[in-house]
């Protein structure tokens, strides 16, 4: 069984920071991506940022130079810094990881529950 938990959601002006951070727990052997997607009201979940267990990092166009996505391998954790937020940013966030498990022996992504991210204007 593999848990994902989210916090550090919450609500914030426009041009503030925000710092979401997601813990993964349970028969873990390895987590070889992590990262986060979000999905405002009516709109698919889309990728926000990525990180490989090398440290490789992908953004979106929207968020480059803005978010900064950080994991801690050892701990199992990933992070989303989210500065110069925008009302645009408003969306539930959900944390992905590609986890190889031990029991079962197996690969699949799993997801968070997903934690609010509200930048009012």
């Amino acid at each position: 069984q593999v848990q994902l938990v989210e916090s550090g959601g919450g609500l914030v002006q426009a041009g503030g920071s925000l710092r979401l951070s997601c813990a993964a727990s349970g028969s873990i052997f390895r987590i070889n991506r992590m990262g986060w997607y979000r999905q405002a009201p009516g709109e698919q979940r889309d990728l926000v940022a990525a990180i490989t267990i090398g440290g490789t990092t992908n953004y979106a166009d929207s968020v480059k130079g803005r978010f900064t996505i950080s994991r801690d391998n050892a701990k199992n954790t990933v992070n989303l810094q989210m500065n110069n937020l925008k009302p645009e940013d408003t969306a539930v966030y959900y944390c992905n990881a590609l986890i190889h498990t031990i029991i079962p022996l197996a690969e699949r992504h799993y997801w968070g529950q997903g934690t609010q991210v509200t930048v009012s204007s």
